[in-house]
């Protein structure tokens, strides 16, 4: 009886060990591999977040002192025109379809424009185009301020962020635009002029949203809130219940942030979704801003979804015990919009990570669910994330993606950089736009042009106007980048 006891309790032993140590190895392989070398751009080259776009460029130095440098920069608008040399404009490069660059042209890059000032009433905060949310989140904290508006990461620069009208997770929001006062913008014949909705306000809806084809936007005035503390609390549900769920955990919430995450296993493909929302709370008490938690682990733990499925379905517990483990901890405002993209972005030569978004109206978010489900398991492609925020109209912008409230379905994928993946990605892409067309959505425009000229005109109706304008105000078309050229 001793003997079967032992020998039961060793194969437990045995098999519990076993457990553990598939996961274990498979993390510390993934972190040992994890390559820290992305720069293979040639000199005189710049390239883009997809490092699918390397192109040749004159990146002229631009002066620090901020008066100066806007300066400067007219005076290279009048020269360019003069010469007829092109300019495109850059921040971050975070946008992955060459929406900052134009072959054999000149490109702007704002990030020494950086500078940041909060008014008198602590509601509108004046920022430089070339800063980054890294830098404006501490400078806002310390004023008990934060963004009412931005990414999920803090890695992008506010010219930026308006140019491609971003959004977040800042529930019951519309886009960024609804939180800018006012804008200065240098355009093409070298003014400065101020845009806001009852100045230049033609110019105020073209160049937000307008992917630096109306000018340069020089800064900012942005509304912002008061820095407070959040409860976060989670929920598992099916992912065709999407709508009703959100309705009844999220609802009209507002001044919260919340968000949802799909499965992306084989074996239960987009059958499952966590909701997760942080609730504003009373708290006299505002936690001092931190580094993030665990995020080496993280990293390690995202990397080695890609390419595997194995991984994905290690993410997914881990998605589905963390979200256990951290129900009712607090967070202030500025410490969750406070991390960067490095916690999950690829560095591994020969690869890079490829973002989708795709905007999809409440009645159709089921259709477009089991759409998904069909077009991306049959194709050659590693999809590592799903995440899903809503979005409220949006009423500032020409070519809004937001018309009525919508939810955005943000897809990363993880993509060989050879043609042959290449080509696999703008079929795949092509038909969930298609997808999304069906659904009367539409699909985000700051990634890969992979959308043919007759699918952008059915997502953006206004789209030939837009660009009719573009050329009103700028007859010389000196503003232009790959997206312009591909689009116009």
């Amino acid at each position: 009886m001793k003997h079967t006891l032992k020998k039961g309790l060793l194969f437990f032993l045995i098999i519990l060990l076993l457990f553990i140590a598939r996961p274990a190895f498979f993390l510390l392989n993934t972190y040992y591999n994890d390559k820290h070398n992305t720069s293979t751009t040639r000199q005189g080259y710049i390239n883009d977040a997809s490092r699918l776009n390397e192109t040749k460029v004159e990146e002229i130095p631009l002066k620090k002192d901020s008066a100066e440098m806007i300066q400067q920069i007219i005076e290279l608008i009048k020269q360019a025109g003069k010469e007829n040399k092109k300019i495109s404009i850059a921040g971050a490069r975070h946008s992955m379809g060459g929406h900052t660059l134009t072959a054999a042209g000149i490109m702007l890059n704002m990030s020494n424009l950086n500078f940041m000032k909060l008014d008198s009433t602590g509601d509108i905060l004046t920022v430089g185009a070339g800063a980054l949310w890294s830098q404006v989140i501490p400078f806002l904290d310390k004023q008990g301020k934060s963004v009412l508006v931005m990414q999920s990461n803090n890695s992008f620069s506010v010219g930026g962020s308006v140019s491609v009208n971003c959004h977040g997770w800042q529930v019951n929001s519309p886009p960024i635009a609804a939180t800018v006062e006012s804008f200065r913008l240098i355009d093409a014949k070298g003014q400065l002029l101020n845009c806001s909705r009852t100045e230049n306000a033609a110019l105020f809806s073209l160049a937000l949203g307008g992917y630096g084809l109306f000018g340069v936007i020089a800064d900012v005035n942005l509304r912002v809130t008061d820095n407070k503390m959040y409860k976060i609390s989670s929920k598992k549900i099916l992912s065709k219940d999407y709508r009703s769920a959100f309705d009844a955990f999220v609802g009209k919430e507002k001044n919260g942030m919340a968000y949802g995450r799909i499965n992306v296993t084989k074996q239960n493909f987009m059958e499952e979704a966590i909701i997760t929302k942080f609730t504003l709370i009373d708290s006299k008490t505002i936690k001092p801003l931190e580094a993030g938690s665990f995020q080496k682990l993280r990293r390690t733990v995202f990397r080695g979804s890609a390419k595997s499925d194995y991984g994905k379905k290690l993410r997914w517990s881990a998605e589905k015990f963390s979200s256990k483990i951290i129900q009712g901890k607090t967070f202030s405002r500025n410490q969750l919009q406070n991390e960067g993209v490095e916690v999950f972005e690829n560095t591994q030569p020969g690869y890079t990570d490829i973002l989708h978004e795709y905007f999809i109206l409440k009645d159709n978010l089921s259709k477009f669910i089991e759409g998904t489900r069909k077009i991306i398991p049959a194709a050659k492609v590693d999809l590592l994330n799903i995440t899903v925020r809503n979005v409220k109209a949006d009423t500032d912008v020409y070519l809004a993606y937001a018309n009525e409230e919508v939810f955005g379905f943000v897809m990363l994928f993880n993509q060989a950089t050879d043609s042959l993946a290449e080509k696999e990605m703008i079929l795949v892409t092509q038909q969930l736009i298609d997808l999304a067309i069906n659904c009367k959505g539409k699909y985000y425009l700051p990634y890969r042009l992979h959308a043919t000229k007759d699918q952008m005109i059915k997502a953006y109706p206004n789209a030939k106007d837009f660009f009719i304008l573009k050329k009103n105000y700028d007859p010389q078309e000196l503003f232009q980048n790959k997206f312009y050229q591909k689009y116009k």
